[in-house]
């Protein structure tokens, strides 16, 4: 069974495994290809990254640990979280756009950035439904995980608990995912398709 990673700044992966954010929004890296940034996989693993400059481009407050990142990947990647779609949509409109800022931790200037970026504006966003590992994945670092990019092959073979799905925790009940798929609606609305 083929296993993928989707690469996220590793304090949005915090944010996630605490519950407190379940959408993710994404442009798309230089490497994404012709067609641009799509969400490629229904089921994933949180690929933490460690872009050293991902504190300045959060919200203040949104992260907790104030640690500073190490400047480059460190030497094994430690996976603690895996991801089912639930939804996935894709922004047009700006306003829409900024209107989810309760709903993740970018700051405005990151969206805006973000959304204008490219031949054509807009964002991304999927609604995930997050689980913990029962023991985090760790993984040596290597050069195919790098690169701009937003998905990555994993080794399904290297340290992986063979139960791992079984003994998953979901991170969220199902009645909070609904209602941040209610906010979602209430929010972006009709601008997303």
């Amino acid at each position: 069974m083929a296993l993928f990673g989707f690469k996220e700044w590793k304090m949005v992966c915090d944010v996630i495994e605490r519950g407190e954010q379940i959408i993710i929004l994404r442009k798309g890296g230089i490497s994404e290809g012709k067609l641009g940034f799509q969400w490629l996989h229904d089921a994933f693993f949180l690929f933490p990254t460690y872009f050293h400059e991902q504190a300045a481009q959060l919200r203040p407050g949104a992260v907790l640990d104030a640690a500073p990142l190490p400047e480059t990947e460190p030497d094994v990647v430690s996976i603690r979280l895996f991801a089912e779609i639930v939804e996935t949509r894709r922004l047009t409109d700006l306003d829409a756009a900024l209107a989810l800022e309760p709903l993740h931790v970018w700051n405005r200037q990151v969206v805006e950035e973000r959304f204008q970026w490219g031949d054509a504006p807009g964002l991304s966003l999927a609604l995930i439904r997050p689980y913990r590992l029962a023991q985090p994945w760790d993984l040596t670092q290597r050069a195919s995980f790098g690169g701009c990019r937003s998905w990555l092959g994993l080794p399904a073979n290297e340290g992986l608990s063979p139960d791992w799905r079984e003994t998953m925790v979901p991170i969220l009940p199902e009645t909070r995912i609904q209602e941040v798929r209610d906010a979602v609606d209430a929010l972006a609305g009709a601008s997303a398709s």
